[in-house]
């Protein structure tokens, strides 16, 4: 089976995308696959030694046939310019595809959400199914965290949104919140499923807490509450400040955020402003690295803004379970994340931008340290169980199989 993937980012960029992409091909490869991958030249978020001038155009990674396009660079922390970015490269991206030859399926990664209207023609065109990952709801995410204001741009977006919707052969999300978002927007039912994503337990799991990351940022015997990821619009960090700013009397937590992105000099600034000593800012790291910090973490934040109401797991979750460390999710309680966190007991849960609660959660696993322990003990169980690679894997082999046996293109 010749499996064709369209995705936004892809190694040696390090975004979460990157990676669960580049273990899904990887795996495919190992199951005697075939896998084209077509991507844009790498732009942001550089692994340690990648440029942008030091990364070819085409390659073959690990078995995996990749297909590097060149694309515009344009001011990412501007909205209306980002939407015409991601019109850019669904055009760029369909004829960067549309040259490969015998494919026999399409994977497309969504968001841009273009993308899945480029892999819908380029599916017509080859007579090949199309399913479409739908990672995050856009535009009612944008929308919700006021990003997307602009009532005709509204309208588009909604409208190419019940587009691919409708159109894809099939849909996978991360969560069954997703899955019923889906069905109220038009998409077929029996035609969407949930594949959790995932993480390879073989690579992230426990270890001990002192690690080489840990030593060159002289985190000490602190106790470590942990944010990995993109510090932008939508992950609400301000409360990670105010919580710090309430426990700046507790010596030993430690606030460690880790990433890059639009919001971090806002968030800099106003830890510097506070004067607050227990708040660490640390650039992005290579993805070797990102085990490291799990390890040197006692508790794992997951943030998102109060005013998404769509449903959502951040991939980070996944990971952190893997580490075995519990976690504190600061996002609306009604959403999925806090399904899975309540249903294998693996974290505390409190009201997205309450850093009231925020701080209460660290200062009680703070205080009682084999709680903590046993969420992580019960988080790892979770991992192994529901969110492996392994388990992902099977699912896209057996949706992308049974497309092929008995699906014609529509």
């Amino acid at each position: 089976m010749h499996v064709l993937i369209i995705c936004e980012s892809f190694p040696p960029e390090t975004k979460s995308a990157s990676t669960l992409y580049y273990q899904l091909a990887e795996s495919l490869v190992k199951k005697n696959h075939r896998v084209t991958v077509v991507t844009r030249m790498p732009k942001y978020n550089l692994a340690d030694g990648a440029t942008t001038k030091n990364v070819p155009r085409r390659e073959n990674l690990d078995g995996i046939d990749i297909h590097r396009l060149q694309t515009p660079t344009v001011a990412r922390n501007i909205p209306l310019i980002r939407g015409f970015e991601h019109f850019l490269l669904a055009f760029i991206f369909f004829w960067g595809a549309f040259a490969i030859k015998d494919v026999d399926v399409i994977l497309v990664y969504s968001p841009p959400l273009p993308l899945g209207i480029a892999g819908h023609y380029l599916g017509k065109i080859k007579k090949t199914p199309v399913v479409v990952n739908v990672q995050d709801l856009i535009p009612q995410g944008i929308i919700d965290i006021g990003l997307l204001k602009n009532k005709f741009l509204i309208k588009l977006s909604k409208m190419m949104e019940r587009f691919v919707y409708q159109k894809a052969d099939y849909l996978t999300v991360p969560s069954d919140g997703h899955v019923t978002y889906l069905l109220k927007k038009g998409a077929a039912p029996g035609r969407a499923a949930t594949v959790h994503n995932w993480v390879d337990v073989n690579i992230i799991k426990p270890a001990a807490k002192t690690n080489a990351f840990s030593q060159q940022y002289k985190l000490g015997n602190k106790f470590i509450v942990s944010f990995a990821g993109t510090i932008g619009f939508g992950q609400g960090l301000s409360v990670v400040i105010e919580a710090a700013e309430i426990l700046r009397n507790q010596p030993d937590i430690l606030f460690v955020l880790v990433g890059d992105g639009v919001e971090k000099k806002k968030l800099q600034d106003r830890a510097e402003s506070k004067h607050l000593n227990n708040v660490l800012f640390i650039p992005t790291q290579p993805v070797s690295i990102y085990p490291q910090i799990l390890h040197a973490s006692d508790v794992c934040l997951v943030t998102l803004r109060k005013e998404l109401t769509t449903p959502t797991v951040p991939g980070k979750l996944a990971s952190i379970l893997a580490a075995g460390k519990a976690v504190i999710t600061s996002l609306p309680l009604g959403g999925d994340t806090p399904k899975i966190v309540d249903k294998f007991q693996c974290g505390i849960c409190v009201k997205p931008d309450d850093s009231q609660e925020l701080a209460k959660a660290v200062l009680k696993l703070y205080n009682n340290r084999q709680l903590g322990e046993q969420m992580g003990l019960n988080g790892r169980r979770a991992a192994e169980q529901s969110f492996s690679r392994d388990s992902a894997v099977f699912a896209y082999e057996e949706i992308f199989q049974n497309l092929l046996k008995g699906w014609n293109h529509v």
